[in-house]
């Protein structure tokens, strides 16, 4: 097996706690801001999870709520605007907090040598404030959704940071949380641990070389520590 040398991870739900306590807030903060009864509470968010893009859950809903296709595509974008400025803020004011486990996985990683990268096809204006407020700056590498807009489970945010770094796939392992981050993952070639939560114990995540319970998991632990050089 080749060395590993690097680790990609994903941010929403596999770094950070950010779905129930960070996008649906501002998703319903972005609502309320603009005068709509809408709101979404913890398990109707899990199942709009379905759903890939925040843009894109917003239109769905407006549409399944009876508002026609082109008003409800032009209000989700409105909508999704000001989330991504809610959302910034909630992340440079700290409220988006790390996944137990995280900053203990980022730190035994990086005194082994391991290159850390980030892929994620969540915004830059709110993604560069979380990581840095979450855990300084261990990456090397981020790409988020804003260079390459194209969503999970296409492998395309993957192969971004494998061209970037002229990383083989079979030199480095995605960390993620949901199934179509696994498919995204192993799509590019890469092998991916996947670390569920809440929202993604009921995924298809068998494609995953392991399924943990969080980054906090032992066996999640073990296998890195068996896997690093």
């Amino acid at each position: 097996m080749t060395a590993l040398r690097a680790v990609i991870f994903d941010v929403d739900g596999t770094l950070v706690d950010s779905e129930r306590d960070g996008h649906r807030v501002a998703f319903n903060a972005a609502f309320a801001e603009a005068g709509l009864p809408d709101r979404w509470e913890v398990q109707e968010y899990g199942e709009l999870l379905k759903i890939a893009g925040g843009a894109q859950r917003l239109a769905y809903w407006f549409e399944q709520h009876g508002t026609a296709t082109g008003q409800a595509r032009e209000l989700a974008q409105q909508l999704h605007r000001s989330k991504t400025r809610i959302m910034r803020q909630m992340a440079t004011d700290g409220h988006i907090r790390a996944r137990p486990g995280a900053r203990e996985l980022i730190e035994l990683l990086q005194s082994r040598g391991i290159r850390l990268h980030v892929a994620t096809t969540g915004t830059r204006a709110w993604v560069e404030p979380l990581l840095r407020h979450a855990f300084g700056d261990p990456f090397d590498t981020v790409t988020t959704g804003t260079e390459v807009p194209v969503l999970k489970p296409s492998p395309a945010v993957y192969l971004d940071v494998l061209i970037q770094t002229g990383l083989s796939a079979d030199q480095a392992v995605a960390v993620e949380d949901s199934a179509n981050g696994v498919r995204a993952a192993v799509a590019a070639g890469l092998r991916c641990v996947a670390a569920q939560n809440a929202y993604t114990r009921a995924d298809d995540l068998s494609a995953a070389v392991l399924v943990a319970d969080g980054l906090d998991d032992p066996e999640l632990v073990t296998w890195f520590g068996d896997h690093l050089v």
